[in-house]
């Protein structure tokens, strides 16, 4: 009987596959484990301001203004008639809590100013004001 030796591969030549399939497994590993920020669905244009007003405190709650008046509570589309009975349940779970309002730079003043008195009156402890800042040098 005679055996066959098995050929051996050339010097410093490997097979690919396995490179290949690891490079595979690891951009599926990222693309599952990239967290994506969180979108709102309504395109708003914050306003700028020149000064860095960032607090110590982390709100717990984000509101959405767009251009056209829409609300958004935590990312979810709520009616203007509904944001009390919303702000009040979110005050029954943990006391009071904290408000990130981002509103778009067309939305008029007293529209602003209406939802932040309802947070107020709903229990909101702070209400931030999301804003750009801008690239102002010190003097």
């Amino acid at each position: 009987m005679r055996f066959r030796r098995a050929r051996e591969e050339e010097p410093g030549f490997s097979s690919i596959a396995p490179l290949i399939d690891i490079v595979f497994l690891l951009l599926i590993f990222f693309m599952v484990t990239t967290h994506s920020p969180s979108v709102s669905g309504l395109s708003i244009s914050l306003p700028e301001t020149g000064a860095d007003h960032r607090g110590g405190e982390n709100p717990t709650v984000a509101m959405t203004i767009d251009g056209t008046g829409k609300l958004l509570l935590d990312g979810v589309l709520i009616e203007p008639g509904a944001l009390a009975g919303e702000l009040a349940r979110l005050r029954s779970g943990d006391g009071p809590f904290h408000l990130l309002l981002e509103a778009d730079r067309n939305v008029s003043h007293g529209r602003v100013v209406e939802v932040m008195d309802t947070a107020k009156q709903a229990g909101a402890a702070s209400i931030t004001i999301a804003a750009y800042l801008t690239g102002r040098e010190e003097p």
